[in-house]
């Protein structure tokens, strides 16, 4: 064998790609470090009942920001946000649990960081409802560690906490640490034995969650990297209690969020950024791509969304950070939120759904059913019903500071019309700028221009008309009566998604709305989009004669199935025979015997026909009988 000559061997060495990554110390390393399903409950941001002693030393040595929000109150489209950069609303990515291609044009963040060289892993949990490249990352699973990098490279990690997702709010046997005597019941909820168990498990998993974090801070310092790593720390959206979770006010967007930056990437913080300090910038998730791409070097590319708040290309705070809702699980509803830092104000398109719809998987909470219960039973007070009252509000406008349980709607005030109009304009004018495409039915996210992803046919107002479909969609969810003939003109309109909105509004407004217009609405059974024959159906179906009642039960019927029609028609269809309660006993036989699968996007969807096909086959419990006395 021959031997090359040392010189020459270490030339070679020297090119090589990894010993070039070795000899570049001008990046830093950046440690994400994230947890599921809990809000700013941590003794940094204020709670004196929570015990987080890891993520407060964290802070201690670094900086909280006060206002951070998540995009989205649940997880898939808050992940979405993060790994695109752009709002979900935007990419077609909000609906929970679903998919959606993205644009030629645009990358995800870790494909940005891999070409800076960077060594990337993802260690537990992607959920992204955007189809994401194969070579997305260097590892994810669940045995990814910045370790595995090549020597000296810089790297970023991703370490994600399950401890306080959701799920373990109602885990029992638990073995409890915080006394549920301690906890604060907040105004919506009822003050019940239930509700502060699960309250006080809370804390327990936050504590736990809390103790992942540890772990890992404690690995970088082992490994010596602690002054050479930028670390973050945060939740993916707010607790996951009912009306937390799943709910796009405060208290489902507002999160915790901790950065520390060492003495050596100093340079590189924040601008406001001081050891033990907090910041009152407003930031919201799709910040955090612009500001891993700042920190790695790499300019932000226009499209992004978000604001870069730390590295070179750091820019002034936002104004305004804005929060949406889609489809939760089987139940479908569009909400859009928007915040100032003391004002929150959300738009209800979808006033005719409560915010407490029926979600399997939230239901599942001793909290949800309790709650539920004591409402069917008229013992919940005005705060704690409002959760569960139909219809809702189409404006709401909180003030954080003298309410910070949101629970005052303001919107009505004569004192707070000026900041209404702000607010409302604000949040109007971002889903202009966005292209909000979230305002067709999810169905047509895939149908409208097959092919093409969403984020980019939205740009097209040939093929998305946005300010037609915004405007119609505003009228139909204002419930003003005076609209009325605007959205009797829409029903004919070219665009499907108007006309989808058009019969919206007639079902949001009644019976005196429909009668007035019941032959349009029987026209529209036959529309060409089966999303609007669903809801000109469940219009005639709850408020029209019994001979259109006939006909719309009968066009449910038609368009129920998942095996003929696909899962994102039967999904509405099957939603709105649920809400006709006794009047779609005719075909509830038919319905309970349907097939729950069906053709659909992706397999991300295939669960939510079988929960409403369940659900529908569900009979009420009979009453409970008194006992005689013996």
């Amino acid at each position: 064998m021959n031997k090359l000559p040392l010189l020459t061997l270490t030339v070679l060495l020297l090119a090589s790609p990894a010993a070039l990554r070795a000899a570049d110390t001008s990046k830093p390393n950046i440690l994400w470090i994230t947890s599921e399903d809990h809000g700013p409950e941590m003794g940094c941001h204020g709670d004196k009942l929570a015990r987080t002693p890891n993520v407060d030393a964290l802070a201690a040595k670094g900086m909280i920001f006060k206002r951070a929000w998540s995009v989205a109150p649940v997880c898939a489209p808050a992940r979405t946000a993060i790994i695109s950069g752009v709002y979900p609303s935007s990419s077609g990515g909000l609906h929970m649990r679903s998919m959606v291609p993205v644009p030629n044009q645009l990358k995800l963040y870790p494909e940005f960081l891999r070409e800076a060289g960077y060594y990337c892993t993802n260690n537990s949990k992607e959920d992204y409802n955007v189809v994401k490249p194969k070579t997305l990352w260097d590892e994810s699973s669940g045995k990814a560690h910045w370790r595995n990098r090549a020597a000296g490279q810089p790297f970023f990690a991703i370490f994600n906490s399950t401890k306080s997702h959701e799920s373990q709010i109602r885990t029992r046997p638990h073995q409890a640490v915080t006394d549920p005597a301690r906890v604060r019941v907040p105004a919506y909820h009822p003050d019940t034995p239930e509700v502060r168990q699960d309250w006080a498990q809370y804390y327990d998993k936050v504590s736990a969650a809390d103790a992942d974090a540890g772990r890992h801070l404690k690995e970088l310092e082992e490994a010596g990297l602690a002054g050479e790593t930028i670390v973050f720390y945060y939740g993916d959206h707010g607790s996951g209690m009912p009306r937390s979770k799943r709910w796009p006010s405060n208290s489902g967007l507002h999160v915790p969020m901790v950065v520390y930056f060492p003495k050596k990437w100093k340079h590189l913080a924040p601008k406001e950024y001081k050891p033990g300090g907090a910041s009152d910038r407003l930031v919201n998730f799709v910040d955090l791509a612009p500001t891993l791409l700042s920190l790695a070097g790499v300019r932000p590319p226009s499209w992004l969304q978000g604001f870069a708040f730390a590295g070179p290309y750091q820019v002034k705070p936002p104004q305004y950070i804005f929060g949406e809702r889609g489809r939760m699980d089987e139940r479908p509803d569009l909400v859009r939120s928007v915040t100032d830092g003391r004002y929150v104000y959300l738009r209800n398109f979808f006033p005719h759904v409560s915010q407490g719809q029926h979600v399997t998987f939230q239901f599942q909470t001793p909290t949800t059913r309790i709650w539920r219960e004591l409402f069917d039973q008229g013992k919940t007070t005005e705060t704690q019903s409002l959760f569960w009252r139909v219809p809702k509000a189409p404006e709401e406008l909180y003030d954080l500071q003298s309410d910070p349980d949101e629970v005052r709607n303001l919107a009505g005030s004569s004192d707070h019309r000026a900041i209404k109009q702000r607010l409302s304009k604000a949040l109007r004018d971002h889903m202009l700028a966005v292209r909000d495409v979230c305002l067709v039915p999810e169905g047509e996210l895939h149908s409208r221009a097959p092919g093409r992803a969403p984020y980019d046919w939205a740009r097209d107002d040939a093929a998305y008309p946005l300010n037609r479909i915004l405007e119609t969609a505003e009228l139909a969810s204002s419930l003003d009566a005076e609209a009325v003939p605007a959205l009797a003109k829409r029903l004919t309109d070219s665009d499907s998604a108007v006309r989808y909105w058009a019969a919206l509004g007639f079902l949001m407004r009644g019976q005196q709305a429909v009668a007035a217009h019941e032959a349009a609405l029987r026209k529209a059974l036959d529309d060409a989009s089966p999303f609007v024959r669903i809801g000109a159906a469940q219009a005639l179906g709850l408020h029209g004669s019994k001979e259109s009642c006939a006909a719309a039960l009968a066009t449910l019927k038609e368009l129920a199935p998942a095996d003929k029609n696909g899962v994102l028609v039967s999904i509405p269809a099957l939603v709105a025979i649920e809400a006709l309660g006794n009047r779609a006993e005719p075909i509830l036989a038919s319905v309970r015997n349907f097939s729950p699968n069906g053709p659909s996007p992706d397999g991300r969807y295939n669960s939510y026909v079988p929960r409403l096909i369940e659900t529908l086959g569900a009979k009420p419990s009979a009453p409970k009988q008194k006992k005689k006395k013996k």
